[in-house]
């Protein structure tokens, strides 16, 4: 069984779900998921757990990610990218680079971000962009985001190239659309390339017709070398009542981090045993890898 995290390139007109069906197919998994979807006309980094690596997906979720995005000044669209109808056109003629690099600077760092109405986010179940299809608008919470890095690559006519680098949550296509407003002429998404989540870069990514079970076993990625937790080795003569999830006493183990900090409990040969974290006084299991085993094992 294969298991592991695949970076792949997905490219434009394809949804991240659609990414996941392919290579699970091509990899002959049993089970597969994306560690952070990407919109389907964005292109890029898209992580892909594979087998025992859909279990640590959401740790994935938590990383910074980085962009190369392109704006296009003058006109808003429903969806703020280029896939909506446009809702207003203004004349952008008089934008001058110092606007820009001024817009720009009044963007960075920490800051509130209402999420876009055509998001995936849930509203009472539903998700939002199905109730944006039927016209409805919801009220949204903003969001605390952060943006690192914030960039102005290249600006020809009206459209604004930039170097993107922010924390998780951050939607580019509602930062497009703040830095149309503050410019006072509307701007929308037209292109989007992830060039960095996490641990996994552009330079990792495979292309995705290239993925196959044949070819693309030595580019997994092991889980252990993407969890970016503290590491505690499990004494061999406990690896099977950790798999059976049996609780361990905190003095079983050396060099457990104060509660509730999780870590990776790791076999002999590094291979990861469980994700776990401390809790009066016992060891809890967050994740178990390997199989559990029954509860009479030896």
């Amino acid at each position: 069984m294969l298991n592991g995290i695949l970076v792949v390139d997905k490219p434009p007109g394809m949804s991240s779900a659609f990414a996941v069906k392919h290579v699970k197919k091509r990899l002959r998994a049993k089970r597969c998921g994306h560690g952070g979807t990407l919109d389907p006309f964005a292109t890029g980094v898209l992580a892909i757990c594979v087998g025992e690596g859909t279990k640590i997906a959401q740790y994935l979720l938590a990383d910074d990610k980085a962009y190369r995005a392109e704006l296009v000044l003058g006109r808003e669209t429903d969806t703020l990218d280029r896939t909506g109808v446009t809702t207003a056109e203004r004349d952008a003629s008089h934008i001058t680079r110092e606007m820009i690099e001024a817009a720009l600077a009044g963007r960075r760092g920490e800051q509130e971000q209402v999420p876009p109405m055509y998001s995936a986010l849930k509203r009472d179940g539903v998700r939002l962009y199905k109730q944006a299809r039927q016209g409805i608008e919801i009220e949204r919470e903003p969001r605390h985001v952060r943006i690192d890095k914030l960039e102005l690559v290249a600006y020809e006519g009206t459209r604004v190239t930039l170097d993107i680098a922010c924390s998780k949550g951050t939607y580019v296509r509602s930062l497009a659309d703040d830095l149309g407003r503050d410019l006072g002429c509307g701007a929308y998404l037209s292109e989007l390339r992830r060039t960095l989540s996490g641990l996994f870069s552009i330079d990792q990514a495979v292309a995705l017709d290239s993925v196959d079970f044949f070819h693309s076993r030595p580019k997994l990625l092991s889980i252990e070398a993407v969890l970016k937790l503290p590491v505690v080795a499990a004494p061999p003569d406990l690896v099977p009542f950790i798999r059976s999830g049996l609780q361990l006493k905190i003095d079983q183990l050396v060099g457990v981090p104060a509660e509730p900090a999780q870590f990776q409990l790791l076999d002999e040969a590094n291979k990861l045993v469980a994700i776990s974290h401390a809790e009066g006084g016992k060891i809890l299991y967050d994740r178990v890898f390997g199989g559990r085993l029954p509860l009479d094992t030896p």
